[in-house]
Formats: C-alpha cells, sequence, structure tokens
C-alpha cells in the first residue's frame, strides 16, 4: 500500500509508464547478451527526447542464450495500480532479424477485436513496441549484431493486478498490458484509465454491439444492467472521465449512448464540467437553486437549496415541492453530451442516488421522463 499523501502542498512528481520500465530492460537484458557488463542502471530515451536513467533490480544471464533484467515501475504521485509493480524482461537472440515480442508471466493476452494490438498478441501496446524496437535496434548496429531478438515482457503478480483493472472486460486475459505514448506518467493525468475507456468502447463498437452504457461506478452499472441487460462488453466504467467518454465516441460511434452515475456528478456535466472528479470540479448549489427556480421553485425553496450540505439534500428538498430538478439535471446533461458526440449518436442520461435508485432521467428524443419514474 502506498504511503498516505501529505496535506503539505508540494509539487507533484511524474513517473514513468509501464511501457518505459519495459523498454530499459529489454535493452538491459539485449546488452548484456551481446557482451555487456552487468549493470545496476539503464538510459533510455523517451518518445520525445528525454533520456531517462532505470535502477535495475535485477541484471543476470539465466543461461548461456538468455537474459533478464528487471526494475520497478514508479508512477511518481499518480493513483496508479501499477506503481511499485516489478516490470521485467527476458531476451534471447534469434537468427532472424527483427524483435519478436511475447507476454511472459503478469502481461496480459489480447482475445477480442477492437484493440490497437491484434487478436492472440500479447497485450504491449504499439508505442511500447516501437520504443523498444528502436533502442534494441540501434544496439545491434552498435554491437554489429545482423540477428534478432525474442522479447517477452512480464510483470511480477500482474495477473492479480489485473483484476483491478478493466483488462478482463476488454478481453485481455492473463494479465496487465504495456501501456504509453510518451514514457511519462503526469500526476493524475490518470492516462492509463483514459485509455482503458477508450479501448473498451472500441472493443464494444468494433465487435458489433449497437448500444453501450458509460456507468460511473458498480452502482450505476448495476442500474444499467436493470434497466437492459447489457453483455458486459456494453459496459465502460468511466469514473470521473465522462469527457473520455464524449470524445472518444466521435472515432466509435454506437448507435445508442447511455450515460448512468450519481445525481451530484452529472450536476456537474449540467454545467459543462468534462472531469466529474471533486479535485476538478464542485457541485454548484447556487446554479441548482437557478434551475429549481425556472422549474417553479419558489424563493424560501430556493434558499434551502443553496444552504443544503449536499447535491441529494437539495435534490430530496426538491421532490418534496414536486420540483423534477433530476429531470432537470439530466436534461441539462445530455444537451451538454449531445453537443459533444456525432448527431447520429443516441444519447440518455440517467441519475442515481447511492442506494441506486432512479432519480433523474432525459431521454435521447424528448427530453421526457419514463411513464413509470414518479419524482
Amino acid at each position: 500500500m502506498r504511503e498516505e499523501s501529505s496535506e503539505t502542498k508540494r509539487p507533484l512528481r511524474s513517473g514513468y509508464t509501464t511501457g518505459a520500465c519495459a523498454t530499459a530492460t529489454s535493452l538491459a537484458a539485449a546488452r548484456l547478451l551481446l557482451g555487456g557488463p552487468i549493470t545496476e542502471t539503464c538510459t533510455i530515451t523517451l518518445p520525445r527526447g528525454q533520456h531517462v536513467e532505470f535502477s535495475l533490480t535485477g541484471c543476470r544471464l539465466t543461461s548461456p542464450k538468455v537474459a533478464f533484467a528487471s526494475t520497478i515501475k514508479d508512477a511518481g504521485d499518480d493513483p496508479d495500480v501499477t506503481h511499485g509493480a516489478t516490470v521485467f524482461a527476458e531476451v534471447s537472440l534469434r537468427d532472424e532479424t527483427g524483435i519478436n515480442f511475447n507476454a511472459a508471466q503478469g502481461v496480459g493476452t489480447v482475445t477480442r477485436e477492437g484493440l490497437s494490438i491484434d487478436k492472440g498478441e500479447a497485450a504491449i501496446n504499439p508505442v511500447p513496441r516501437r520504443m523498444m524496437q528502436s533502442h534494441l535496434e540501434q544496439l545491434a548496429y552498435e554491437s554489429h549484431y545482423e540477428g534478432g531478438f525474442n522479447v517477452n515482457i512480464g510483470i511480477e503478480d500482474g495477473e492479480q493486478i489485473a483484476t483491478k483493472t478493466m483488462n478482463p472486460r476488454l478481453g485481455i486475459v492473463g494479465g496487465l498490458s504495456i501501456l504509453g505514448t510518451t514514457g511519462i506518467v503526469r500526476p493524475f493525468s490518470c492516462s492509463a484509465y483514459i485509455a482503458s475507456i477508450q479501448q473498451g468502447i472500441d472493443v464494444a463498437y468494433k465487435n458489433g454491439l449497437q448500444h453501450i452504457a458509460a456507468c460511473t461506478g458498480s452502482t450505476s452499472e448495476t442500474r444499467a444492467q436493470t434497466e437492459y441487460q447489457l453483455p458486459e462488453m456494453g459496459l465502460i466504467e468511466m469514473g470521473d472521465f465522462v469527457g473520455a467518454v464524449l470524445k472518444h465516441i466521435r472515432h466509435a460511434p454506437v448507435a445508442k449512448l447511455s450515460l448512468i452515475g450519481g445525481f451530484g456528478k452529472f450536476s456537474k456535466l449540467a454545467n459543462g464540467h468534462m472531469d466529474l472528479h471533486s479535485r476538478s470540479s464542485s457541485i454548484d448549489l447556487e446554479e441548482l437553486a437557478d434551475k429549481a427556480a425556472v422549474a417553479g421553485a419558489n424563493k424560501g425553496l430556493c434558499e434551502q437549496i443553496r444552504i443544503s450540505n449536499t447535491s441529494l439534500q437539495a435534490l430530496k428538498l426538491c421532490q418534496k415541492h414536486n420540483i423534477p430538478l433530476g429531470n432537470i439535471i439530466c436534461e441539462h446533461a445530455r444537451s451538454v453530451a449531445a453537443a459533444i458526440i456525432p448527431a447520429t449518436v443516441q444519447i440518455e442520461v440517467w441519475a442515481i442516488d447511492k442506494q441506486g435508485e432512479v432519480v433523474g432521467h432525459a431521454d435521447w428524443c424528448d427530453g421526457q421522463r419514463p411513464p413509470r419514474y414518479k419524482e
């Protein structure tokens, strides 16, 4: 478990991707095979030109023809599930030129269409593959070596760690993915999470699903299943990153998109926020009061809304006075989302409370709530 963060403000520390770790370990192992020394560090060049030195926790020959190297993934101050995991490479030489990538223990294999890696391949994304290829080709050139390399990338306990990610739902079995586009993990960028959202949408789209439900968490996902009985592939765990969903739907325009989440979070979307986490956006009680006023709330009720402790308290006040604030927020959220996605995509919004009960709904066609729903 990572140490509890300090309350003292300080600059947030960046870290490095699993792709960068895999590049450093594969280079160190290959260099050892070609007569280089056993080292405690390995320096690589990231895609944007930065030179980064990695500390190695292992660097050795496991046989005359196979070398092993490992490093500990440092995600900096980003809440990354792979922070502290050991990434390793097992490299061997082969007569044919080129690089043959394989999944070692803890790295998954792709079993579905729709990802950036073909079905049946190791879940090592394109940029990490290119990073490793360029470094190994340069090493071969400098060493006057004319053959190729077999590169097996693994992550200790990766299969267990992968259960905390969306890999099983994406059809990546057996472990984690080797990710990264720049080699650097920016604090709280949650780039790996956003990449999983995008991959989930791609998998659903390319496997022919016409309806997907993007949910903020497990409670909203349960509601999605109650409403639609979608296959697991059609459920996208978006967390707070509704913007990532809406922007990526442009590239994978399914026929229908359902957004399902907490009332408070969708009140932020209704105000135009694309990141629904409290660090990025806040619930605006003043705005809730204004929207309630338009729907007929009197001055006394609006004042109660403004001094409410939570958005759900404000919602309950409106329910007592037959003000359909839940539907109003959902319709505003739907309008914001509809302005981002293709016009061909039907979009609806469901707001739920902490128990998963529906407290608001806006349909794609006319914004009317379902007949069975009562405020």
